[in-house]
């Protein structure tokens, strides 16, 4: 079970984009618990086709305001997981140019402008650790120890570029630039997913990579649900926006998320090194250290 704080006193009312996409599948079991919860996506399916309760359908890049605004009114908070899927990605799931990922970033301004307009008091949205990814051969290198929210975001491809945008977008709302200041939280999500040994064969480095990345379920929740509750996200300006490293208490970890552990009080219980113990030894016996070569 996730490390959670107590549930507040009353069921906030949080509105969840993306909502039967892949990560929200992992969050819904929790916010169903504690939130009375507003779910919109392109879809009311998940990926196996099956139904997503209460899921409603919303086209946050194609609908009118009128259709939309609804559905920020009377909301604590908003959680975006919302993403565009461009007909020329990757394997991976990455747009390969500017126009590719560009409506991920119109999607996020209308996202702000809604939650702003409409009285909400903050904003969680999902970011990625690619707003930051050009720092990882360096890392891997052992040029670079670890990096962390304060270090400048650098990408150097457009699915990460797009990332940055988000980031930059939701600073210009937690300052007040229009008005008042909408509590903003990105969350640079790592490897959400569990890991297969055997995918790694051969492949050290991106396995310690991967270990360093994990991210459970039980910490996605947690990490949601206290950037959700808890604060106050002031920084040392007056400004309620922060960046957390989505990822779990691992040993082999390259990010750091000494602020999401002192801002919101996030206590990750679970290390890939101990969940995978076996398949390191059997994987990395010749490569030894966190990251990078031996």
């Amino acid at each position: 079970m996730p490390n959670l704080p107590q549930p507040p006193a009353s069921r906030p009312r949080v509105l969840l984009t993306g909502a039967t996409g892949y990560v929200a599948s992992r969050l819904l079991p929790v916010f169903r618990e504690r939130y009375d919860l507003r779910l919109v996506d392109v879809r009311t399916t998940n990926a196996q086709g099956q139904p997503v309760e209460g899921a409603q359908l919303a086209n946050l890049l194609d609908d009118a305001d009128e259709q939309l605004k609804p559905h920020f009114q009377n909301v604590d908070a908003v959680v975006h997981l919302g993403y565009f899927r461009p007909p020329g990605m990757t394997v991976t799931g990455e747009g390969k140019s500017y126009l590719d990922e560009r409506p991920n970033v119109d999607m996020a301004e209308r996202v702000y402008r809604f939650a702003l307009d409409a009285g909400v008091k903050r904003v969680v949205f999902a970011s990625s650790n690619h707003a930051a990814d050009w720092w990882e051969p360096l890392i891997h290198a052992r040029r670079v120890d670890r990096i962390g929210p304060s270090d400048l975001p650098r990408s150097d491809n457009y699915y990460g570029w797009a990332k940055i945008a988000y980031e930059a977008l939701g600073w210009m709302y937690a300052c007040g630039a229009f008005g008042r200041k909408l509590e903003v939280v990105q969350l640079r999500i790592g490897a959400p997913r569990e890991l297969d040994a055997g995918q790694f064969e051969g492949r050290a480095a991106e396995f310690k990579r991967d270990l360093g990345a994990y991210l459970s379920a039980a910490d996605l929740q947690q990490l949601a649900v206290r950037s959700i509750e808890c604060g106050p996200l002031e920084d040392e300006w007056g400004v309620p926006f922060q960046i957390f490293y989505g990822i779990s208490n691992n040993t082999r970890a390259f990010w750091s998320i000494t602020n999401a552990r002192q801002v919101i009080g996030y206590a990750p219980e679970d290390d890939s090194e101990v969940r995978y113990a076996a398949d390191i030894a059997r994987l990395l016996r010749s490569s030894p250290g966190p990251v990078g070569a031996p």
